[in-house]
């Protein structure tokens, strides 16, 4: 069966589209962190970003409004962090900080594939302004929960190998490797992604076009 064309939104259109959800999920919280950071330290400037981020979930829960991808991950990164800080201030949980926010975002992904709620299509819409037609569609639907899988298992695999370094390795053999192995899994996982979809399309019968919005034509040939 030969659908319609997929229509991709171009990158003006996904720049207007998720700028809002970057401020409000990663770069509030930032200037938050350094803005405090000299005056109340290090936790005080990560209590005042997570406390940013927890309001944000908050308010966007009490109003019935969707939280935002970014923010999930931010708060849930926030509040490991904070919490490391508040324990102690060793060399090595330091460094174990991001280690534990990659596994806690790996369950996140995990998480949210019985709940038939993926996280990777929560991530989409904040990027990708989708239209009502496309983002039910059952194809893309079951796409971003095989997508929140395959996140999952690169996240905790990654993190699983960081501790391996962490514990068994010199800090400066760490620090090094664990500055290409980050970037390494995250362009894995993106282009795995990037080739499953396309594959998927295509047997599916569907074309790539790029504009101002993604759209699925369910016209046959």
């Amino acid at each position: 069966m030969k659908h319609g064309p997929l229509v991709v939104p171009g990158p003006l259109a996904i720049a207007r589209h998720s700028w809002p959800k970057v401020l409000e999920g990663k770069i509030i919280p930032l200037v938050l962190f350094l803005g405090f950071l000299d005056l109340l330290g290090t936790t005080g400037a990560l209590l005042s970003a997570l406390g940013w981020s927890v309001a944000v979930v908050v308010y966007r829960m009490a109003t019935g409004s969707t939280v935002p991808g970014l923010v999930i991950l931010s708060t849930i990164g926030l509040a490991a962090k904070t919490a490391l800080a508040l324990a102690t201030g060793s060399l090595v949980v330091y460094f174990l900080q991001p280690t534990i926010t990659t596994a806690l975002v790996g369950f996140a992904f995990l998480a949210s594939v019985p709940l038939k709620r993926p996280l990777a299509e929560k991530l989409a819409h904040d990027f990708c302004p989708f239209d009502a037609e496309t983002a039910a569609h059952p194809m893309l639907r079951l796409f971003f929960l095989r997508l929140s899988l395959l996140w999952a298992f690169t996240s905790l695999v990654n993190a699983g190998f960081t501790l391996w370094l962490l514990l068994t390795q010199e800090v400066t053999t760490f620090v090094l490797i664990k500055s290409f192995t980050g970037p390494t899994f995250t362009a894995a996982t993106l282009g795995i992604a990037v080739v499953w979809f396309r594959r998927r399309l295509r047997s599916a019968g569907f074309q790539l076009h790029f504009g101002k919005t993604m759209t699925m034509s369910a016209a046959a040939a």
